[in-house]
């Protein structure tokens, strides 16, 4: 997942992502440790997808992305 493609997305669905992507890498980490992963490059990946999300999310904290809480705005508002 390319960060522009997460600064698409709604504040809600980007925290949703992110939960996604934690319980992704929880079960990697399981996989692992009885022997069963079978493609540690995906641990890798999820773990950068995991760093876009939180700075996209702290991109829209300081305020450099204000499309985020745009967008929340709009979804509540409808």
């Amino acid at each position: 997942m390319k960060a522009s493609e997460i600064r698409e997305k709604s504040h809600q669905e980007i925290l949703e992502e992110f939960e996604a992507c934690k319980r992704e890498l929880l079960n990697l980490r399981f996989q692992w440790q009885a022997g069963e992963l079978r493609n540690s490059a995906q641990y890798r990946h999820i773990r950068k997808d995991v760093a876009r999300l939180k700075t996209v999310l702290r991109e829209a904290e300081l305020g450099i992305n204000t499309n985020l809480f745009e967008k929340k705005s709009e979804k509540e508002s409808t």
